[in-house]
């Protein structure tokens, strides 16, 4: 299983990138799953409902199943906030593993900037990032620059990057 992250600052675009690569990529046969990090208490249950009733009542774990999905909530509970390992392990294997956010852990990434957002590159001075996408063109780039803006390039350089045998040392790790 591959994980490749697509990360950046807040507002240079990687949630727009990641939802027109993510039919790009399976229109081409991956199987793809994500992870996103939030950086806020987030829910994706509601109160009233049973299964948040259960976890108001002290349950660590509440899978809730139907016909069409099911989504299993664990509840933290004091201890430490997971690490992509750790949250990896609970995946379902699939040929890619898009992460977004999480660019503080050693995985492969593609840096999302936009010009003008007034931040720093992190693939300057980060060497797990293997490209650039962005809307511009940056001098001194040890990695390769895609257009932001041509999803069959950023989704070409994915697809080469699924085919190849050479990922980091971190990368094959958290993936297996």
């Amino acid at each position: 299983m591959k994980v490749l992250g697509v990360t950046g600052w807040s507002g240079a675009g990687k949630t727009t990138l990641l939802t027109k690569l993510i039919p790009a990529l399976t229109g081409r046969g991956l199987r793809v799953s994500t992870i996103k990090h939030a950086h806020h208490t987030f829910d994706v249950d509601k109160p009233g409902k049973d299964s948040h009733r259960h976890r108001e009542a002290g349950a660590t774990e509440v899978l809730i199943g139907s016909a069409a999905r099911w989504a299993l909530m664990h509840e933290i509970r004091g201890d430490d906030e997971p690490g992509l390992e750790a949250l990896l392990g609970h995946m379902t294997p699939v040929d890619l593993v898009l992460v977004e956010g999480f660019k503080s852990e050693g995985h492969d990434k593609i840096e999302v900037h936009r010009h003008g957002l007034g931040k720093p590159l992190l693939c300057r001075a980060d060497r797990s990032f293997i490209a650039l996408a962005a809307n511009y063109r940056p001098d001194d780039l040890s990695v390769p620059v895609l257009d932001l803006d041509d999803v069959a390039a950023v989704a070409e350089f994915v697809m080469d990057y699924c085919e190849s045998e050479t990922t980091s040392k971190q990368s094959q790790e958290l993936a297996s």
